[in-house]
């Protein structure tokens, strides 16, 4: 992120939806749009292009359903070609499969394409920021899917996640307090709540339990979370 903008590139196949959020971020202060794909493929060259330019881009909004390369593929291609870009993964229905694919294939966030305004607003600077933005719904499809095995999770026989204690020995009893509650989708302020802590000792221990377990984002944190039990 540069020091004074956050440099976003929109991917959605289609041109309407793109002047749409593309008008209401340029009448942000510290967001720049610097480009625009119909589709995966065109995402990925955007992106090569921009850096050669020395315009990295911050946040990708991308759509996962169009044509062509799809916003799964394309998120797996950005998260492995360009570590420092995060994806906003923007989708029509709060349950869509291919969105949960995209968050699994490395996306910081999910946000429905009838979002406000300032709710894109938030999530972009959010993302671009390092945390995550999720929809509270997406947040508890995850946890139903890992719950039935469809995330991969860690099943005993009655199909809870079994307890992994041994990668989880990295963390302090408070981290793992608070990586319980992340699990949940909770963010930092109901964290604090719940804890009794200030929201930035929360924000101390999530950037800790990131770093212990080599975590990308607080997204990878509810899957890891999951599938090891808490």
């Amino acid at each position: 992120m540069t020091e004074n903008s956050i440099n976003v590139l929109l991917v959605d196949d289609q041109e309407l939806i793109r002047t749409g959020f593309s008008l209401v971020l340029m009448a942000e202060a510290g967001i720049s749009v610097v480009g625009e794909a119909s589709d995966g493929r065109d995402a990925l060259a955007a992106l090569a292009r921009l850096s050669g330019e020395g315009r990295a881009c911050d946040v990708v909004l991308m759509d996962v359903r169009m044509p062509g390369m799809n916003g799964i593929e394309a998120t797996e291609r950005i998260v492995q070609e360009f570590p420092d870009t995060r994806v906003l993964v923007l989708t029509t229905f709060d349950l869509d499969e291919y969105a949960i694919g995209a968050i699994h294939a490395g996306a910081s966030g999910f946000l429905l394409k009838d979002a406000r305004p300032t709710e894109l607003v938030d999530a972009i600077r959010r993302v671009a920021s390092g945390d995550a933005a999720m929809a509270p719904a997406v947040t508890r499809r995850m946890l139903e899917q890992m719950q039935s095995g469809g995330g991969g999770a860690l099943l005993s026989d009655n199909g809870a996640a079994a307890p992994d204690s041994a990668a989880l020995e990295v963390l302090t009893d408070r981290e793992r307090d608070v990586l319980a509650l992340i699990s949940t989708g909770k963010n930092n302020a109901e964290i604090g709540a719940d804890l009794f802590l200030s929201e930035s000792t929360v924000k101390t221990h999530v950037g800790r339990i990131l770093a212990k377990l080599e975590l990308r984002d607080r997204v990878q944190a509810v899957i890891f979370a999951r599938d090891h039990g808490l």
